[in-house]
């Protein structure tokens, strides 16, 4: 293991960058030996605040407030969150490690020599969000189900502790996806090497004279370079706004079905209600169908029925937001649901066993439900414009 510490010098600083794998007992006891022996002015972690405040308290996230989380709209960071965390705990369960040790070793053996403590991670928000930008819609829709796949595939895998120096090569979040990556380049880009650029930034600019950095493996060889770079943390941090055309599109739609309606109504009074009729109907029926799939609370389903038809009409509001705060309020998540994420969320049966995970489904499925029912009634509206 001592063959995954390097010693840079910059600047008149002594850098130490540690490798570890993110579920190695091996690695937490190389970090200990390191900054105990070496007594560093500062020690460098691989945390942004929100995982640095999950690791000292790992129990906070048992009360997640799910209905909060689908008011702030952070259902899909949350959901991408979720699988990411339990496709780590399902490995480090294997090892009989514990995830992140390695991190709270640093944190531990850095009070204990009397280090400062440098958070040196960009926030995983900002990654999740620049990969997002960086992605078309297509390349969103094939992600989705690369994603969703890969870790399906991934329960079957059974990884052995001799395949920890492997882990060492692969970033937490980089394993997760790295068959992905082979398909979509910007990921590896801002997963990676965007990080790679944050980090040594972070790390050369840590107060002292000699300074640890706790790094997972795939990252020091990019830090290693970027140490004697200079980096534009502005740009790294930055996430450039959604383009208008797709604000455009999503206003001009429901507008133009509000047009054909009033035009129907112009050519005669039974074309107009007639196309009302569709509206309401397409809209409610599918909507309410995929809700009733994913297992929604008959209220549940009630809401998404009646909400769709006005929803799909205003591109601020989706149908599935109302009916997950609707089916989270009703069937409130328990500890022991939250508990069983890293299980039931690679299992087509959990995510209707699991109220936490039903929620995500509901939302999803409403949403499906409530796009495809408004393009059917679109056509409907259409086809009896033309009669």
């Amino acid at each position: 293991m001592d063959n995954n510490v390097t010693r840079l010098d910059y600047n008149g600083k002594d850098i130490i960058l540690i490798a570890t794998a993110h579920v190695s007992e091996q690695s937490v006891e190389l970090v200990k030996k390191v900054i105990e022996a070496e007594r560093p002015d500062s020690v460098c972690v691989e945390l942004d605040e929100g995982r640095y405040k999950s690791i000292l308290n790992p129990k906070a996230w048992e009360n997640t407030n799910i209905v909060q989380i689908i008011k702030e709209k952070k259902v899909g960071f949350m959901l991408a969150n979720l699988f990411l965390s339990a496709y780590q705990k399902k490995i480090a369960r294997q090892l009989n490690a514990v995830v992140g040790r390695e991190m709270m070793q640093g944190i531990e053996s850095a009070k204990k020599v009397g280090a400062e403590l440098v958070l040196a991670d960009r926030q995983i928000q900002i990654t999740f969000r620049r990969i997002w930008k960086k992605l078309g819609l297509w390349g969103k829709i094939k992600l989705f189900y690369s994603f969703l796949f890969s870790f399906v595939d991934s329960t079957n895998t059974k990884i052995t502790e001799e395949e920890v120096n492997k882990m060492l090569e692969a970033d937490v979040l980089e394993s997760a996806i790295s068959e992905i990556r082979k398909e979509f380049p910007a990921i590896g880009e801002v997963l990676i090497s965007e990080r790679d650029q944050y980090l040594a930034y972070k790390i050369k600019g840590a107060p002292g004279k000699k300074i640890v950095a706790v790094l997972g493996g795939a990252h020091v060889p990019g830090v290693k370079e970027e140490i004697y770079k200079a980096q534009d943390i502005a740009k790294l941090t930055h996430v450039a706004k959604g383009s208008p055309i797709f604000k455009i599109i999503g206003w001009a739609i429901p507008v133009a079905i509000i047009g054909l309606i009033a035009y129907g109504f112009v050519i005669n009074i039974q074309t107009g209600l007639g196309q009302v009729a569709s509206w309401f109907f397409w809209n409610s029926i599918i909507a309410g169908l995929f809700t009733m799939l994913a297992l929604g609370h008959p209220l549940s389903v009630l809401t998404s029925m009646v909400a769709s038809p006005f929803t799909s009409l205003n591109p601020l509001i989706a149908c599935g937001w109302l009916t997950g705060l609707v089916e989270a309020s009703l069937r409130k998540p328990t500890v022991q649901d939250m508990n069983n994420i890293p299980e039931d969320i690679f299992r087509f049966k959990g995510f209707f066993k699991n109220r936490f995970l039903r929620v995500f489904l509901i939302i999803v499925m409403t949403n499906l439900g409530s796009s495809l029912g408004a393009f059917l009634a679109g056509a409907d509206i259409i086809r009896k414009l033309f009669q």
